[in-house]
């Protein structure tokens, strides 16, 4: 049983409530926030992926309800994006890599997440449509990162969404909330299909990401984002993401 090896104490399950509640709460399912967990805890690869990519499809599915019955989802941006990206995400999760470059890979991502929690953006500017080419290029590399990583694609779609002002704030967490929720899903089929053992246990972990998914998505909803709850997880995530570069041994 791959989930033999997990100390399921209370402080590893409190902190995967802890990132869920931080994710939500910005309209993401918490994919590299789990990862920063589960590294930072030491487990292996192999467990984290399709245990990250699995807790992602429960939380999004909650947060992306929410946010489109309060109006905040555009189907027209979206479809786009989607099209490409679930087609590259099944490819990315079929596809098995090296220990030591997925640990490279995800401490990158974790980074660029710092990033992304960080970086403020107002939403008093004229928005803008990408075309349905750029769309589909950006969501199937984004796509294919998603799936191969077990990141679900929000920390990378939704700093370009509003660096291109393609949406504001609001319609970011939305669009990225519905983004991660497909690629999840084909990330994790791409991965059944490479016949790997299923962590075993995982039950556990997706109750408590869907406690923190629902406090999280609270705060969303009542426009709840305190900067302190950011800082908070890019400290998380800064730590986790240059342990996973540094402890990867390339050979």
């Amino acid at each position: 049983m791959l989930f033999s090896t997990i100390d399921f104490s209370p402080f590893f399950l409190v902190s995967i409530v802890v990132a869920a509640i931080l994710y939500s709460s910005v309209g993401h399912g918490g994919a590299s926030g789990y990862l920063a967990v589960m590294a930072l805890f030491g487990l292996e690869p192999a467990l984290m992926k399709p245990a990250a990519l699995t807790m992602n499809i429960f939380v999004t599915v909650l947060v992306l309800s929410r946010l489109n019955k309060a109006g905040h989802f555009n189907w027209r941006l979206f479809t786009p994006f989607v099209l490409t990206s679930m087609p590259m995400a099944f490819i990315g999760g079929a596809y098995t890599i090296d220990s030591s470059l997925y640990k490279i890979i995800v401490g990158l991502a974790m980074l660029l997440a710092v990033v992304r929690m960080v970086w403020q953006s107002h939403d008093d500017y004229e928005l803008r449509t990408p075309s349905v080419v750029v769309a589909m290029i950006v969501g199937g590399l984004l796509g294919f990162i998603s799936g191969l990583t077990g990141v679900g694609g929000g920390i990378f779609l939704s700093p370009l969404l509003l660096f291109f002002h393609w949406t504001n704030m609001r319609g970011s967490a939305a669009i990225a909330a519905g983004f991660i929720l497909l690629n999840s899903i084909a990330g994790l089929a791409g991965f059944a299909t490479t016949g790997q053992a299923w962590p075993d246990g995982i039950s556990i972990l997706v109750i408590a990401a869907l406690v923190g998914g629902v406090i999280g998505s609270e705060l969303n909803i009542r426009r709840l984002a305190p900067l302190h709850l950011r800082k908070a997880l890019a400290f998380v995530l800064l730590i986790a993401g240059i342990k996973m570069i540094v402890t990867a041994q390339v050979v």
